[in-house]
């Protein structure tokens, strides 16, 4: 009974956080709009009996997100995105095809032949998701993956010239920063 109210409670935020993307007219609150949203499908998933999809997802979105909040304050024209902007192009053309699409695919829930359940469900759904989308490759896929994460810091570790002991001294007590770009000391 509970997971069944967490259910709709988690549908209903999804959906309305969704279309606030669209109504907000800031890209900072719309991209932490799409978060929540994203963030409550997750929850779906995991009431669904697929924690590890769940957590993936949580843990994708969040990072996708909050990349792309920083990369909005660093490059927008605007301040951090907030200020009045449309996130809707062709406002009339986009409703009218969201409309029929929606009713497309609510027809074809309708008039799809379903299949009848056979069998029982696996021990672990998770082990079998993973079977069906990777295969044997699951092993490569994730040694991809903490490559890919290792490449990502090393990057990011490079590309800093300096740490904050250079900036603070070595033991950190230093009155301003030798900072040569904000006016401190330099070098």
């Amino acid at each position: 009974m509970l997971s069944d109210g967490a259910f709709y409670v988690l549908s209903v935020l999804a959906v309305a956080s969704g279309v606030l993307v669209f109504v907000f007219d800031s890209m900072a609150r719309a991209t932490f709009s799409l978060l929540t949203s994203l963030l409550c499908v997750a929850g779906v998933v995991i009431l669904l009996g697929l924690d590890y999809l769940g957590i993936v997802i949580v843990l994708m979105m969040t990072i996708e997100m909050a990349i792309m909040a920083v990369f909005m304050i660093m490059y927008m024209m605007n301040p951090a995105g907030l200020m009045p902007m449309t996130m809707v192009h062709n406002a009339k053309g986009a409703g009218l095809i969201c409309g029929l699409l929606f009713a497309l695919l609510a027809a074809g829930i309708f008039l799809a032949p379903w299949p009848a359940i056979r069998g029982r469900p696996p021990e672990d759904v998770t082990i079998d998701l993973g079977l069906s989308l990777m295969g044997p490759q699951m092993l490569t896929m994730m040694t991809l993956g903490m490559a890919l994460f290792a490449t990502i810091v090393s990057s990011v570790v490079l590309a800093t010239r300096r740490g904050r002991y250079d900036r603070l001294g070595d033991d950190l007590d230093a009155e301003t920063a030798d900072d040569p770009v904000r006016g401190g000391v330099g070098r």
